[in-house]
């Protein structure tokens, strides 16, 4: 969501749509995880009753889909929104960078249509920096997102490494911090073969 919404930011800037995307990353970078998490519990769970306020699933006894997504939907919201909200300001101030360079003049003086000038000639060159940013996003959420799984009490990565600080539990220190290693260097090297993929001027011999 944040690539294109980036894309039509920087496409229609000055614009409404600018304006709201524009006014929406400002509020997902600037919301503190804790504050939105239990915003989000207090209005869809506690007020409305449409979410679980916690916990992975409601039955522990069997697998149930439509559960499972329930108890999805506030977590993921919670951890998405300030991710999205910082690519797509990248992805913004990429995408208007490239759009005023000469090849891209160039391309719509051959007459080509304008959405085969940005998604053809202007989007492969402002994904540069969209990419070296996700490849450093891939380790966080791998290695887990410790207050937005304390908030949600989620079984997940975050609150146990955060049990296991508090309980002087150094191999699972130790563990999660290895783990956190190796997919920081997975995220760079994913990171560098996309270079080639999205820019056909980097080539790897």
């Amino acid at each position: 969501m944040a690539v294109p919404a980036g894309i039509i930011s920087a496409i229609k800037r000055n614009t409404a749509w600018d304006y709201t995307f524009s006014t929406f990353s400002f509020i997902g970078v600037s919301l503190p995880t804790f504050w939105f998490g239990l915003m989000l519990i207090l209005v869809f769970s506690l007020k409305l009753g449409w979410l679980p306020t916690a916990g992975m699933r409601a039955n522990y006894e069997e697998f149930v889909l439509m559960d499972r997504i329930k108890h999805l939907i506030l977590p993921t919201i919670v951890l998405g929104t300030a991710h999205m909200a910082s690519i797509m300001r990248y992805m913004r101030a990429s995408m208007m960078e490239v759009i005023n360079q000469d090849y891209v003049r160039t391309a719509r003086s051959k007459g080509l249509t304008e959405k085969i000038v940005i998604l053809k000639h202007a989007l492969r060159n402002a994904l540069i920096p969209i990419i070296t940013l996700i490849g450093l996003t891939i380790p966080a959420l791998f290695s887990g997102a410790a207050m937005t799984e304390t908030i949600f009490s989620w079984p997940g990565m975050g609150r146990i490494v955060i049990s296991a600080t508090f309980m002087r539990d150094y191999p699972v220190m130790l563990g999660d911090l290895v783990l956190a290693s190796v997919t920081i260097i997975a995220g760079s090297l994913i990171a560098d073969i996309l270079y080639a993929v999205a820019d056909p001027r980097i080539r790897y011999d």
